[in-house]
């Protein structure tokens, strides 16, 4: 009898687990000391501003990997890294950097520079291998100005060491969740945001299966406060033709009780502000992660320090829901 006790108390305590839906399953593994991990490394001095092309830059790019191996997310081809160059005239001449076949050609006429950068892409494969959803954070920031009167180091804590701690944690929660998606879910880091787009835009340009990328959710600083009165609000941009996206995250915040007030922006074709813009000019659906501007944005006091946490955390829950719908529903 003691034994039937037991074991009938065991099955009711583990019940909840046993029953609970993989959706839930990977929405309970964001945590913020996962993000604490993550914003916390990138944004260290010791990185010196992940400026592109630069040691920092690429020591960031390292620590990405060496987490995806970690999980056992696999690569999206044979390598974790997508290597590219974009090229500009010298720096007396007018110009931005550019990764386009047809403005390197003429770039390449004259006195000009070259910026190694690379992109990092892991996948978890879906049921359908053919259709494909993507979500996206730049990793690199402004570097360092060693001619700034005391701190020199611009951190990029929220821009955009949070951005790619969402992503990490949607790749995680996605493994934990136990279920295939239906659509393959390319984890994607771009290097040369700051610089004009440079990583995404390579990646647009040079993707065989772009027509077959369903949706994009992109990321680009999530961890702070326009209104320091309003903790909670968020700009969450998405694609007008597609209203399935507002009505996703109203009905999430609802159900999963997120302590989140967006702030619904849909826009005919969002082009502009961040690496979603790549996207959308490629007729791609997005949806877009924001937080506007604050008094350390593109200044060296965008440290980990100031980063609210809670909100890093409620915003990578909300849109891992908004993602696991992407890979999943068969229209929207």
């Amino acid at each position: 009898m003691k034994k039937e006790i037991i074991a009938a108390l065991f099955l009711a305590a583990t019940l909840p687990v046993f029953a609970q839906k993989p959706v839930e399953k990977g929405l309970q593994s964001i945590s913020q000391e996962s993000a604490k991990a993550t914003i916390g490394f990138l944004a260290s001095d010791e990185l010196e501003g992940r400026e592109a092309g630069t040691r920092g830059g690429r020591i960031a790019a390292e620590y990405i990997v060496s987490q995806l191996r970690l999980m056992n997310i696999q690569p999206l081809d044979e390598s974790y890294y997508q290597p590219f160059e974009a090229y500009r005239k010298e720096r007396q001449q007018k110009g931005r950097w550019q990764v386009h076949p047809d403005s390197i050609a003429l770039i390449k006429g004259g006195v000009h520079k070259r910026l190694n950068l690379k992109n990092i892409l892991a996948k978890i494969e879906g049921k359908n291998p053919n259709e494909y959803v993507i979500v996206g954070a730049h990793y690199d920031h402004l570097g360092i100005d060693p001619t700034l009167v005391g701190d020199c180091i611009y951190n990029g804590a929220d821009d955009n060491a949070s951005g790619v701690s969402a992503v990490l944690q949607l790749a995680k929660a996605f493994l934990v969740c136990g279920q295939q998606p239906e659509r393959t879910i390319i984890f994607a880091f771009w290097d040369g945001e700051e610089s004009g787009l440079l990583g995404s835009s390579y990646f647009v340009q040079n993707c065989q299966f772009i027509q077959s990328v369903k949706g994009y959710l992109n990321y680009d600083m999530i961890g702070r406060n326009t209104n320091e009165a309003k903790p909670q609000l968020v700009d969450y941009f998405y694609t007008q033709a597609h209203p399935a996206f507002g009505d996703w995250l109203k009905g999430d915040i609802q159900k999963y009780k997120l302590k989140l007030e967006p702030i619904y922006h849909a826009w005919d074709k969002p082009v502009g502000g961040s690496d979603n813009g790549s996207f959308a000019k490629a007729g791609i659906p997005i949806i877009w992660y924001h937080t506007n501007a604050h008094p350390d944005y593109h200044q060296p006091s965008d440290e980990a320090s100031r980063i609210n946490w809670e909100k890093v955390v409620e915003i990578t829950k909300a849109s891992y829901l908004n993602l696991w719908r992407l890979a999943n529903e068969k229209s929207y």
